[in-house]
């Protein structure tokens, strides 16, 4: 951890800000997201049905708009769209906490979600602006404050719900209304380059980047493994133990992990390997760690031991890889485009993890009495290791950049 807090304090003021605002997002997200559901089935009393609806509504309002998010942050500052957004999720988590009838629901469940949508891109396009020469460094910053927050924010959640639902949300509300305020106080704005074309050129540019976008389907296994923290090695350590504490060890354990290791195997790799090698050996580590819960298992604390080394070998792919992985989106982007690509590589890699997410959860059938099946383990690992086998070939090929300038089109005309 000393590596980590010495790390922070070498940045300028603008990247530790939008490191600890990470944190904050997580802590005030995972306050009230996990819990919502259950709300809107116990004190709501809405059908599965139309809690699926507000629950997809809110997903397909951030992941659908990723692009326009990653625009406004080009066209208009990252730092305005970084602070809309957080206003917005403040707005959208109140109106959580007022509002009870169906409308009211979906109009919170757009408003947070579209918040989303646009300090996401942003918040690595500002950050990849403003630590150009150490990019990998900050986002391994950020992947750590943000596993932090994520293992906070269901702490804080569940303390609040003893008192009600409402009190998390106006909680949830609470933390993005001083992100706002503390953003706008003291994030600087950034110097704004325009791409010198339209909105449409600018998105056809990006769609039509062939490189680019072999890239980002190549690299959407890590967030489609990333996801399985919430569905495959959650349900195996409940079938191994029957105990929900075992299911709280996975993510304490990957979050130790990430605390612990992130910065120095950041740097470490950084001074050792080419980037298209270490993403390379990220999913790899990733998609093995999938193969362990397949080994011989007995039950109680004992049968825990082969997901619990899952979750963390899965966090030592994610620590090992997904620096690496944001350093180079904005290598692929001209001047003016930077938040157009990270909107573009989210969109991509949320759909493409949406639909990976369903296939493993297909695959898993009713896993309630016997465990996940073998073939949803086989699944993710198959994912990971052909992510890596794809990310090798792209390296090898010299693809894992922009393109090259040809010698003639650098000479003055």
């Amino acid at each position: 951890m000393s590596a980590t807090w010495a790390t922070l304090r070498s940045f300028p003021l603008p990247v530790r800000l939008l490191v600890v605002n990470q944190l904050g997002v997580n802590i005030g997200f995972y306050m009230l997201l996990p819990y919502l559901a259950g709300y809107l089935a116990d004190e709501v009393g809405l059908s599965a049905a139309l809690i699926g609806l507000v629950l997809g509504v809110r997903n397909l309002s951030q992941q659908g708009m990723f692009l326009i998010g990653g625009s406004a942050a080009d066209r208009l500052g990252a730092r305005g769209v970084i602070i809309a957004g957080c206003a917005l999720r403040t707005v959208g988590f109140a109106v959580f906490a007022l509002g009870v009838s169906l409308p009211a629901l979906l109009v919170a469940s757009v408003l947070s979600g579209l918040a989303g949508a646009l300090f996401n891109p942003a918040v690595r396009a500002y950050l990849a602006q403003a630590a150009p020469d150490r990019r990998s460094e900050a986002f391994a910053l950020f992947n750590v404050f943000a596993s932090a927050g994520a293992l906070l924010g269901p702490l804080v959640g569940s303390a609040l719900l003893l008192v009600d639902f409402t009190a998390a949300a106006w909680g949830a509300a609470a933390v993005f209304a001083a992100l706002t305020v503390a953003q706008a106080l003291v994030l600087p704005p950034q110097p704004v380059v325009r791409s010198g074309q339209t909105l449409g050129r600018d998105w056809r540019e990006c769609l039509t980047d062939r490189r680019f976008l072999v890239f980002t389907l190549a690299l959407s296994a890590m967030f489609a493994l990333q996801n399985q923290l919430y569905l495959v090695l959650p349900v195996q350590a409940g079938h191994a133990t029957g105990s929900p504490v075992a299911v709280a060890a996975l993510f304490v354990a990957s979050t130790v992990v990430t605390l612990a290791g992130q910065i120095p195997l950041t740097r470490w790799l950084s001074g050792r390997t080419a980037r298209g090698t270490a993403i390379t050996v990220g999913m790899a580590v990733m998609g093995g760690a999938f193969l362990l819960p397949l080994l011989p298992a007995g039950t109680g604390p004992v049968g825990l031991l082969p997901v619990l080394g899952a979750a963390v070998l899965l966090a030592v792919g994610v620590m090992i890889a997904q620096p690496f992985v944001l350093e180079l989106v904005p290598g692929f982007a001209r001047e003016g485009l930077t938040g157009t690509y990270f909107g573009l590589f989210y969109l991509v890699s949320g759909v493409v993890a949406a639909t990976a997410t369903t296939a493993v959860g297909r695959a898993m059938g009713d896993a309630d009495g016997a465990g996940v099946p073998a073939g949803a383990w086989l699944l993710c690992a198959a994912l990971g290791l052909a992510s890596a086998a794809a990310v090798r070939l792209l390296h090898r090929r010299h693809r894992l950049g922009p393109r090259p300038v040809p010698v003639d089109a650098e000479a003055p005309a």
